[in-house]
């Protein structure tokens, strides 16, 4: 079974374009099965200003107390992932929201409850829930609310979520999906890069501003043990005729022909 794990962050859903779905449309006539995985940043801090509660973050994760789960499951899986859910099904994918706390999806622990709250890292995925909904031609669409082996809810780095969830799956591709057609370097879309090009290009700024948070997920991303990961756009097509489009981001070096 080919297996594509897409990543979508927050603020990509808004503005994905009809050429990311015709790229989907073309990976299921290809025969691949779509697994998405979405973060919410921009819900989630909307939602908290209402609340009067001020976002903080600590080495790049949100800390998250009680109060602020509370907000941040409400905000994923009634806002973003509704709203995800219904952009696929409008444009005919067979979509279906489901909570990563649901039927044990994503198992996780804690990070570190003193200092990020109800952060946890998934330890394992229920692939045979997902495997049970692919083969029923669903696409599942995962919220990043991981369950502890108390039955505690915990948040999740999206990213992170759709590297454990392609790895257990043994996905072909894990994309993450931006506004952009992939890293460039001097003005040209670079097809892959390694860990140590994209350190070099950040130091001599090729790479800069919001791409290096990107490329550096991704990069934590493949740590994590997956094979590649794709940066491509949501605003044009990143799969045309059994072709990929976008950025390979790998820690395999190139070898020296």
């Amino acid at each position: 079974m080919k297996i594509v794990v897409i990543k979508l962050g927050g603020s990509v859903i808004d503005e994905l374009a009809s050429g990311f779905y015709q790229s989907l449309n073309e990976l299921q006539n290809q025969g691949y099965k779509l697994v998405f995985v979405h973060g919410g940043g921009p819900d989630i801090n909307e939602m908290l200003a209402l609340y009067n509660v001020k976002p903080e973050f600590v080495n790049g994760l949100r800390k998250t107390g009680l109060d602020t789960l509370k907000v941040v499951e409400m905000t994923l899986a009634g806002q973003t992932n509704r709203k995800l859910v219904s952009l696929l099904s409008s444009h005919n994918f067979n979509a279906i929201g489901i909570n990563g706390s649901d039927g044990k999806l994503l198992n996780a622990e804690f990070i570190n409850q003193e200092e990020l709250g109800y952060v946890g890292e998934i330890t394992e995925v229920n692939t045979n829930l997902l495997q049970l909904l692919i083969a029923q031609n669903y696409i599942p669409v995962v919220t990043p609310i991981g369950i502890s082996k108390d039955c505690a809810k915990l948040n999740i780095n999206a990213d992170y979520a759709a590297a454990a969830v392609a790895k257990a799956l043994n996905a072909e591709q894990c994309l993450f999906v931006t506004n952009v057609d992939g890293v460039l370097i001097e003005g040209k879309l670079a097809e892959c890069l390694t860990a140590s090009e994209i350190n070099t290009y950040i130091e001599n700024g090729e790479i800069s501003g919001g791409m290096i948070p990107k490329v550096q997920s991704a990069l934590a991303t493949v740590e994590k043990g997956v094979d590649s990961v794709m940066i491509v756009s949501g605003k044009n097509p990143f799969y045309q005729n059994e072709k990929w489009h976008g950025t390979s981001v790998t820690k395999k070096e190139p070898m020296i022909k």
